[in-house]
């Protein structure tokens, strides 16, 4: 079992940048392939983006290639997401995710792929 717990979400104005972290606790951090999702208001949870498990891969989606960037620090089992350039279409809650099996590309972006979620943090983006 994992436990996720992230932070870092809050209110940023049009052009800003956030930088969310997702603490993992539990089995060893190293063995899950890690990935945040989304969900804006009245809408489904979508995949934002995914890194494997060496962090020799990452994944985004097509909205945020190019300004946000996933990483991870295993000697503190945290997954970070930077968020920059900000726009209020970004504003959702943020769930962080792990997944034990292996994925690669559109593979990990199911959120039915992904084992074990955090309680999630919201990110309000203002005009």
């Amino acid at each position: 079992q994992v436990q996720l717990v992230e932070s870092g979400g809050g209110l940023v104005q049009a052009g800003g940048s956030l930088r969310l972290s997702c603490a993992a606790s539990g089995r060893i951090f190293s063995s899950y392939v890690m990935g945040w999702f989304r969900q804006p208001p009245g809408k489904e949870r979508e995949f934002v983006a995914a890194i494997t498990r060496s962090a020799g891969s990452t994944y985004y989606a097509d909205s945020v290639k190019g300004r946000f960037t996933i990483s991870r620090d295993s000697a503190k089992n945290t997954v970070y997401l930077q968020m920059n350039s900000l726009t209020p279409e970004d504003t959702a809650v943020y769930y962080c995710a792990a997944r034990l099996h292996y994925c690669s590309g559109y593979g990990c972006y199911d959120k039915e792929g992904y084992e074990h979620w955090g309680q999630g943090t919201q990110v309000t983006v203002s005009s």
